[in-house]
């Protein structure tokens, strides 16, 4: 009975922990408006390109962008765990990219991600 009760305790300390975890996609649009805006339009292109769909799209693949040629090299795909990477340090991950900002909390990168993978074309 102990070892039940004590797993039922694991479980619930888990749950709690994954649930402090959750993504936010409202808090994510605004870490969007307060650090990616300037740059980076949803649609189109601006400094930045568009983030519309950047969920799970290659990279360095918008239309019309002028990507650096470290950017087109990177042979990545946009998954939230590469776009956690590259927003925790953009020149870390990809030596010679273009951008410079980044999004130094967890939380907000979690969030911002989460906010991204909403927005689809």
């Amino acid at each position: 009975m102990r070892r039940i009760r004590g797993a039922l305790a694991g479980l619930a300390l888990a749950a709690v922990a994954g649930a402090a975890q959750a993504q936010d996609a409202a808090k994510g649009a605004d870490v969007y408006q307060e650090r990616c805006a300037s740059c980076h339009v949803l649609n189109g292109i601006g400094q930045g390109p568009g983030l519309v769909g950047v969920v799970g799209r290659k990279a360095a693949s918008v239309p019309g962008f002028n990507y650096s040629d470290a950017m087109k090299a990177s042979d990545l795909t946009w998954t939230p765990a590469n776009l956690d990477r590259f927003v925790s340090g953009p020149t870390k991950m990809v030596p010679g990219t273009a951008m410079r900002a980044i999004v130094p909390d967890p939380t907000e990168r979690r969030d911002l991600i989460a906010y991204l993978g909403s927005l689809k074309h």
